[in-house]
């Protein structure tokens, strides 16, 4: 059950019966993906935010940062940061509130940069649609390499030592340590408690939504106004050169990884191969323009920088082994 159906049929009403637009037009798609993502984003951004500040006022974060920096852990952390990834039915740009919440909370980057990439790139559509669309060796063989791509980027850029391209003003948060110092040693009251709570959340979500507004709307227009034949167009061909090509059109592009889902076996019965088809839409699904946008306000272009060269080569690399063994 899609958790967010209220707010799709929301975005309906307003698309189609207030503002009148004709159903399956271009402009339609763009309203009504653009006023869906707005609120959707915006919802997960001030309750996530919400509960992360709960979270790193009430739990020993200093304690886990410490046991998951300081312990051989194999590559756990990141398997698990990549699992709860496929899990969340989140896209490319709602994972960045928890992926915020995990940062400020002092989570190693590259364990947090495991699980937004592995959010948008494995997850329900994935786990669910593919089976029926293109059986289960597909569907093991892609979670599998998704999984892969998601630990390997975040221990790169945890290997690489970028945390000082994170800005700083997103770490700026008090403990109970600090608050209750504060206040002479003494808890603070229920109410007093909420109130910090909500300043904490509300500062972060304040800081990042306008970016919000405008990644979507870069994301509402491509949505609507790129035409699936222009891709299938360029993408027909069985080069080595396809897969790449086929990453640069989809990387600026936005969707969901369920709206995608259709666009995906379209391409593949108008015969492209499946390879290059796979590149287009996990390039779509996690990185995009909007989501760049949202991540420019909380990290710098450095770090912006690895993030993508390192997600767009592990999709290629997915793209070239599927189209040498399928």
């Amino acid at each position: 059950m899609d958790i967010f159906w209220p707010v799709q049929t929301f975005a309906d009403i307003v698309t189609y019966d207030m503002l009148k637009i004709v159903q399956g037009s271009f402009l339609a798609n763009a309203v009504n993906f653009f006023v869906y993502d707005i609120i959707k984003i915006g919802l997960l951004l001030l309750v996530i935010n919400y509960v992360m500040a709960i979270v790193r006022y009430n739990f020993p974060m200093k304690k886990v940062k410490d046991i998951l920096t300081k312990r051989r852990w194999y590559g756990l952390d990141y398997l698990f940061a990549a699992l709860l990834g496929m899990v969340t039915p989140f896209c490319s740009c709602s994972s960045i509130p928890l992926f915020i919440g995990f940062v400020g909370a002092g989570i190693p980057l590259g364990v947090t940069f495991a699980f937004l990439i592995s959010s948008p790139l494995i997850n329900e559509a994935s786990l669910y649609l593919f089976p029926a669309m293109f059986g289960w060796n597909v569907t093991i063989l892609y979670n599998a390499m998704g999984l892969i791509v998601a630990m390997a980027g975040g221990m790169i850029i945890q290997r690489s030592r970028l945390d000082k391209y994170v800005k700083p003003e997103l770490l700026k948060f008090k403990s109970r340590e600090e608050v209750e110092d504060e206040h002479g040693g003494n808890p603070l009251p229920l109410m007093e408690l909420l109130s910090c709570w909500w300043a904490d959340g509300w500062g972060i979500t304040k800081q990042v939504f306008p970016y919000v507004v405008l990644g979507v709307g870069i994301g509402a227009l491509i949505h609507g106004y790129v035409p699936e034949s222009l891709v299938a167009q360029y993408l027909s061909s069985k080069e080595w050169w396809a897969v790449p090509l086929a990453v640069l059109i989809g990387a600026p592009l936005y969707a969901n990884s369920v709206a995608v889902i259709p666009i995906m076996q379209a391409l593949v019965e108008k015969g492209v191969p499946f390879g290059t088809v796979m590149a287009f839409i996990v390039a779509v699904v996690t990185v995009s323009i909007p989501e760049l946008m949202i991540l420019k306000k909380v990290m710098r272009w450095q770090l912006i920088a690895a993030f993508v060269g390192i997600t767009l080569m592990g999709v290629m690399i997915m793209g070239w082994v599927f189209n040498a063994i399928l």
